[in-house]
């Protein structure tokens, strides 16, 4: 069983150097959050109804959502989130999505969007 165990070790610990390299990889995008491997024990049953740990693997990916820096523009459109909230946008097709990231510009349209022209929807 050490083998397995070792085995399941290494591949957590992989998972948790991708989470990493990902918060590493995003640490100046505007509005990214870090995530946090979550680890959990692997049992197996044994004879007589024992439980065995035969080794760790990610449970989760976890966000988290502890306030970022907040820093000035010189964009009157840029809007900064200090505490708990998204803001509400609105794809093409209408469905609605969230974000912390507050970059806005005017589309020719009018309508205030972010970089990926997803409309800015308001308060309901």
């Amino acid at each position: 069983m050490s083998f397995q165990q070792g085995v399941t070790g290494l591949n957590a610990a992989g998972r948790n150097l991708d989470v990493i390299g990902n918060n590493v990889a995003n640490a100046s995008t505007v509005g990214a959050k870090a995530s946090r491997a979550e680890f959990a024990d692997i049992y197996a049953r044994a004879s007589g109804g024992k439980s065995v740990g035969i080794g760790v693997s990610v449970a989760a990916v976890a966000q988290q959502f502890k306030q970022g820096d907040i820093s000035s523009t010189n964009n009157p459109l840029d809007i900064a989130i200090n505490g708990n909230g998204f803001f509400q946008l609105q794809d093409a097709n209408g469905l609605r999505q969230y974000s912390r990231n507050g970059q806005f510009k005017v589309d020719n349209a009018g309508y205030v969007v972010n970089n990926q022209t997803l409309k800015l929807l308001g308060h309901q």
